[in-house]
């Protein structure tokens, strides 16, 4: 099963996106999935199949989390701004056009936090998110002798 699969198993069961975390595939043992401790009660009571597939809910420790370790890649780049949409477009290697629609979607986080103004601000020290893409943290930002933003990023996939 692929990630929208758990995805829309678990959000088909009345468990609202705000309260699940990462989803990480086991390819065929199945994945982990990280939710609000709250919600495990119900996951247990309602996620019976992903897919076709017949499942079992079971909460483990932290320890036994499966965790395979991203890839990084350093990004650096120029830009007159710290706008959401300007950095985001150079992190994740698309338009600034295509990364708004993204953000107005909804697809697009900041310290997993939904945005949905291209035009806001993001920090050194910001993580954004980009659904199905990866994610991107703002490294480090210092000003050049144009008083543009030097941005150093690290995009992990």
């Amino acid at each position: 099963a692929r990630h929208g699969d758990f995805l829309g198993a678990i959000t088909g069961a009345g468990i609202d996106r705000d309260f699940i975390g990462d989803i990480i595939l086991l390819g065929d043992r199945g994945a982990h999935v990280i939710v609000d401790p709250d919600m495990v009660n119900l996951l247990q009571t309602v996620l019976s199949q992903v897919r076709s597939v017949p499942v079992t809910v079971q909460p483990i420790e932290w320890d036994k989390l499966y965790y395979k370790e991203p890839k990084k890649r350093s990004i650096n780049t120029v830009e007159k701004s710290m706008r959401l949409d300007s950095v985001g477009s150079a992190g994740f290697g698309i338009s600034r056009t295509k990364i708004g629609d993204e953000i107005k979607t909804g697809n697009v986080l900041v310290n997993w936090k939904q945005v949905k103004n291209g035009s806001s601000s993001v920090k050194e020290g910001d993580m954004i998110t980009f659904r199905g893409k990866g994610r991107v943290v703002v490294e480090n930002v210092s000003k050049t002798s144009k008083n543009k933003f030097r941005i150093e990023l690290s995009r992990y996939t």
